[in-house]
């Protein structure tokens, strides 16, 4: 079982390089940032699960800065977007940030990527609300074909570009694998049609197993293999992280990679503390190896 960690990456996280040794020689396997690029004050969406949002979230860097800086002195872990909101994005140059950080980094790029959930941010960044479940798909669709063909274009309804060079192309082929983030039956269908993967917050193992059947069914219907969808599971740790016992019911659930996250411990990593939090957990990953 590959076991990854999320860092909330601020001006007083600490040194990512000094963060993305500690991830690598910890033994992890992946190490992945979230985006937020803004937070209007005084939003008045609902947040999702009913709680308030931590001050931290208004501060996080961007992830694909971080994330270069994560390659130049790593050799092994992959590095991923947990999660990259592609809608409030131009699609050409995110392609072109997604595929210089693969070619730099020996092919490690993961893209973790989603809708998101709040409309002052996605208005704000020039996305409209309403469409941005359209915009996300058609620009995976408009980026996969600037990864891989000479000269590509896009007629989307709300991405389009002529005939034009992008390079350069992703060091993966035929491009980093692409993972939605999201929860119920309507983000399962975009999964099955679209997607590489799908990395859900998950509360047990039982709904992992009961989502991750139903999302096999989706996709053997549209002609997909079923077993070519990777499943990352986001996993509260509580204090000393999932036990042995629990990362082979989340194999057994279908997932592929456990990624160690909670709201608590993004407030402490935000704030000093992921060096800390990385040597702790560390005890996970020897239990991943295990399984």
């Amino acid at each position: 079982m590959d076991i990854g960690i999320l860092v909330a990456a601020t001006a007083r996280t600490g040194a990512i390089d000094a963060i993305a040794r500690a991830v690598e020689s910890g033994g992890f396997e992946s190490l992945w940032i979230p985006e937020h690029p803004v937070i209007p004050i005084g939003f008045k969406t609902q947040v999702p699960g009913g709680f308030t949002l931590p001050e931290h979230y208004g501060r996080w860097v961007d992830p694909f800065v971080a994330l270069s800086i994560a390659a130049a002195v790593t050799k092994r872990i992959k590095l991923a977007t947990g999660i990259c909101l592609l809608p409030e994005r131009e699609p050409l140059i995110t392609a072109k940030a997604v595929a210089s950080l693969d070619l730099y980094s020996g092919g490690r790029v993961v893209l973790g990527v989603g809708a998101g959930w709040l409309r002052e941010e996605t208005e704000a960044m020039g996305a409209h609300f309403g469409s941005r479940w359209k915009r996300l798909r058609e620009t995976v669709e408009a980026m996969r074909v600037a990864w891989t063909e000479p000269e590509p274009s896009y007629a989307g309804e709300l991405v389009h570009f002529p005939p034009l060079r992008c390079e350069p192309k992703p060091l993966q082929k035929p491009y980093p694998p692409i993972l939605l983030g999201g929860h119920g039956p309507k983000v399962l269908e975009r999964v099955a049609r679209t997607y590489d993967g799908w990395m859900p917050l998950v509360p047990n193992p039982e709904s992992l197993k009961r989502d991750v059947a139903a999302l096999r069914k989706l996709a053997a219907e549209r002609g997909r293999n079923p077993d070519a969808i990777h499943i990352t599971a986001l996993v509260e740790p509580h204090e000393s992280g999932p036990s042995l016992d629990d990362l082979r019911q989340y194999a057994e659930a279908g997932a592929s990679r456990v990624v160690i996250f909670s709201q608590k411990m993004a407030i402490a990593m935000a704030d000093g503390a992921a060096l800390e939090l990385i040597k702790r957990f560390e005890a996970v990953v020897e239990r991943g190896q295990q399984v």
